[in-house]
């Protein structure tokens, strides 16, 4: 199937896929780049950035995608500082802001008066007639599959045509999407694009540690695992010795606090798992994961742009 352009208010991605924008720093500047130079979006995961830092990721993304494809960041709005990295994004004239865990009116108003293209995150068709009503540019709907937070247990199969049928904006399903052949059954059911995210730890501009990738690597699906968060919502991970320890409700208590979300159960830390994680610790880290990591089969780390070169070809392969 030749795959469609992805149009999302005044911009064009001539390949329809998104890449999921991964905190604690999995995504930044240099992977987002360089799937937007490869002609799809390219998304920076800005919860936990300090707004300077957020600033400087954006300006090395466009350097990186030499004027090509388009630029987006991805922000929990339960993060603390939602506002703050919103209006570091705004000052750098970002293309498109994702927001989910969370549902902010006060964004869309936002977006209209700094002329900023705002596509939410949702799990459901009610949240997506909403967020229609209140401006959105284009929906996200997530599925149960995906990896990290997670705002439903329903599969995308079910939730993409209720959305799709509820709305009249561009639809990107997400959750679990890992082949070529996934994004053409999301396309049958109605999705204008994908949002891919797992798929794409495994390129060499993420900024995870080789530990981080080699758990990608290695995993199978009985690794796979939905686990507590101090955000108040489940969470899919792979197994590692922490995430044991939050599976047995024995994860140790934070010591000291960032503040870094508006809400926290304080059951652990999980900005401090991410970063372990991310630097390499991960058994002593939480390394999230879409549901279906397992099903890659050629798991060998590539520049994003050979992975989406791949994605395309594999979705051209279906009839």
């Amino acid at each position: 199937m030749k795959l469609p352009e992805l149009k999302i208010a005044n911009f064009t991605a001539s390949v329809p896929i998104i890449q999921g924008g991964m905190a604690i720093r999995i995504s930044i500047g240099a992977l987002a780049g360089a799937v937007a130079a490869a002609g799809a979006i390219g998304v920076i995961g800005a919860s936990g950035m300090e707004d300077e830092e957020l600033a400087n990721e954006i300006k090395i993304a466009r350097e990186k995608a030499k004027g090509r494809g388009v630029i987006g960041i991805n922000i929990m709005f339960a993060a603390r500082n939602f506002w703050g990295v919103v209006k570091a994004a705004a000052r750098e004239k970002i293309d498109i802001i994702f927001t989910g865990a969370g549902f902010s009116r006060d964004i869309f108003k936002f977006g209209q008066d700094n002329n900023i293209t705002i596509v939410p995150i949702v799990s459901s068709a009610r949240l997506a007639k909403t967020s229609e009503r209140c401006g959105a540019a284009a929906i996200v709907v997530e599925g149960t599959e995906a990896g990290g937070h997670l705002g439903t247990d329903r599969p995308i199969r079910d939730i993409l045509p209720e959305v799709v049928e509820a709305v009249k904006l561009p639809v990107v399903a997400a959750g679990g999407i890992t082949t070529g052949a996934d994004i053409v059954d999301m396309l049958k059911l109605g999705a204008s694009g994908v949002q891919i995210a797992t798929r794409f730890v495994l390129s060499e501009e993420c900024n995870a540690a080789m530990p981080y990738k080699k758990r990608y690597q290695t995993a199978t699906q009985n690794d796979i695992v939905k686990i507590s968060s101090p955000v108040g919502l489940p969470g899919r991970a792979l197994k590692t010795a922490f995430v044991e320890k939050i599976l047995k409700q024995e994860a140790p208590k934070p010591v000291g606090c960032d503040f870094c979300l508006k809400n926290c159960s304080l059951e652990y830390c999980i900005i401090q798992a991410l970063i372990r994680s991310l630097h390499g610790d991960i058994e002593n880290g939480v390394v999230f994961s879409g549901a279906n990591v397992w099903k890659i089969k050629d798991r060998s780390i590539k520049p994003a742009a050979k992975i989406i070169e791949e994605l395309v070809k594999e979705a051209q392969e279906v009839s």
